[in-house]
């Protein structure tokens, strides 16, 4: 996830689009910038004040800006903590983008961790969930984005490549002729460390392709910049990418050009391509002193944010050039290891390709069986939990593991045998479907709706025993007010509901038995009613 000031190769953060979202926008963009530790400081003030205010979208997107805070400060552990806990929120919320995107960048930051199969297992998973996913929005671009920064990372070029492929066909879909900066310079930037990799192998064939690309796309992106300062960035990656393709005096030009400007910048670890050019540019001249100040400049500016492998091209061209020091008859032993090295480290890398590939078909097989499991608890024909499910939720309420409060609704509709009898068994099902979804747009996210048997429906709520008498009534009003003309004309449905708040250390059978009193109640005083 290297960093710079038009956000070259950066994880696109995920917009919350919460009411005082721009808090979260200056914190990412202090992180962005070089001021880290500004942001962590902006952030004791701003996620308290989210919280107080209930926006809890903008407090998600300050804690991915701490996240962000702490890898462009090398404080790696920390970032991955406080990835796991955004992704702990990110799937209670249930959305995939979210999930995929934030699985995205603990991918990268397992890998700086040398976590490497944690890593493989949550690019696997994130590219999953972007493949499966039929949301297209800005925050899919963003996930996707971050699946391209993870998998350049891992040196998994391929995987970055088909990814960003995937954006291109989707923006083709709608009917979009470009793309946008910084999602080409992410992709330009996995071509460069991508044909900078070849190189070492001497596959130059298969290298200039590559490089040649990047530095196009480099040179489009600096001539749309509307100044010199927000062009830097790329100036520096244009100058590496020509320095490779052999016009090493342009890319001298432009690397002095840009390399003083970049390093007083706040943010001066996109300088590193501009010392590597003037690098390279040195070595051709024969002042091999210059050279390896320029590489020196260069490998301590990723010292602490750069990728691994931006690391690796640097210390590779380090070696060559130590090679050129001390002469070719003695440095034919250094450079053939220099050569067998660069061969072992692609094999490597080839053996992270085939890690993602059973990373992924694991994923595959774990998911497979997770939508077994589920449909073993849920009815087939409302999509309810069913009576599995609700044993499941007794057991867990018996052993102390469902959250308090909890309030347990029961609830029969009204006189439905004679729905079935005056209409039909068919008629009788969508019935039962249309009462299903009323149930689940009253229900939140940590309330859960059952169909018991038959007729017979329940849901346990998280709230108050009043708050649950609330929802009754409001599920009560709904269906009775339904026009269901649409499935049988003249239809009228109503439900009793009977309403039992669980005490502390009662047992899960005696909830049931008193919603059950209350339910007998509703229906001796009259039905269409609730009773609590």
């Amino acid at each position: 996830m290297a960093h710079g000031a038009d956000e070259a190769r950066l994880p696109v953060p995920v917009s919350a689009y919460g009411p005082l979202d721009g808090l979260a926008e200056q914190v990412h963009l202090m992180a962005q910038s070089g001021r880290a530790s500004e942001a962590l400081d902006a952030l004791e003030v701003f996620e308290p004040y989210a919280r107080a205010f209930g926006d809890m979208k903008t407090v998600g997107f300050l804690r991915q800006g701490r996240m962000y805070a702490y890898l462009y400060l090398g404080r790696i552990p920390e970032a991955i903590a406080v990835g796991e806990q955004l992704l702990e929120d990110t799937r209670a919320t249930g959305n995939v983008v979210a999930i995929a995107k934030t699985l995205a960048d603990l991918a990268d930051l397992n890998l700086r961790a040398n976590r490497v199969d944690e890593a493989m297992r949550k690019l696997a998973r994130a590219g999953l969930l972007l493949e499966q996913t039929t949301i297209r929005n800005d925050r899919y671009v963003a996930a996707l984005s971050s699946a391209i920064c993870a998998a350049t990372g891992m040196e998994l070029f391929e995987t970055a490549h088909a990814t960003y492929q995937q954006l291109t066909q989707w923006w083709a879909s709608e009917g979009r002729t470009e793309t946008t900066a910084n999602h080409d310079l992410i992709y330009a930037e996995t071509l460069l460390q991508w044909g900078l990799r070849l190189d070492q192998l001497g596959d130059h064939a298969e290298a200039r392709p590559r490089l040649h690309t990047a530095a196009g796309i480099f040179r489009r992106w600096c001539t749309a910049c509307e100044s010199q300062d927000a062009a830097g960035p790329f100036i520096a990656l244009h100058s590496l990418a020509l320095a490779k393709t052999g016009d090493l005096r342009e890319a001298q030009r432009l690397a002095a050009g840009v390399v003083v400007r970049l390093r007083s910048d706040d943010d001066p670890h996109t300088a590193w391509p501009a010392h590597m050019a003037l690098g390279l540019a040195a070595r051709d001249e024969g002042d091999m002193a210059s050279a390896r100040r320029e590489f020196t400049a260069a490998a301590e500016l990723l010292r602490i944010t750069g990728s691994p492998c931006e690391r690796l091209i640097v210390g590779h061209e380090m070696a060559c050039l130590a090679a050129e020091e001390i002469g070719e008859h003695a440095s034919r032993d250094l450079r053939y290891m220099l050569d067998v090295q660069a061969r072992q480290l692609w094999q490597l890398r080839l053996q992270r390709v085939a890690m993602l590939r059973q990373a992924r078909h694991r994923e595959e097989q774990e998911q497979a069986r997770r939508e077994a499991e589920a449909a073993l608890l849920h009815d087939p024909l409302t999509g309810l939990g069913n009576r599995r499910r609700f044993d499941q939720l007794m057991a867990d309420l018996d052993a102390g593991l469902m959250p308090a409060p909890t309030v347990l609704l029961f609830i029969d509709v009204d006189k439905f045998k004679a729905i079935n009898d005056t209409f039909s068994h068919s008629v009788g099902d969508r019935v039962l479907c249309e009462i299903a979804g009323t149930l689940r747009a009253n229900c939140r996210a940590d309330d859960i709706a059952i169909r018991y048997a038959g007729d017979e429906f329940v849901v346990f709520l998280r709230t108050d025993a009043e708050g649950a008498r609330r929802v009754a009534e409001r599920i009560r009003l709904t269906i009775a007010d339904a026009n269901l003309d649409d499935i049988a004309p003249g239809l009228r449905v109503s439900i009793s509901v009977g309403v039992a708040a669980h005490e502390p250390g009662m047992p899960a059978h005696e909830l049931v038995d008193t919603a059950d009193a209350h339910l007998y109640l509703a229906k001796r005083n009259g039905r269409d009613q609730v009773a609590a």
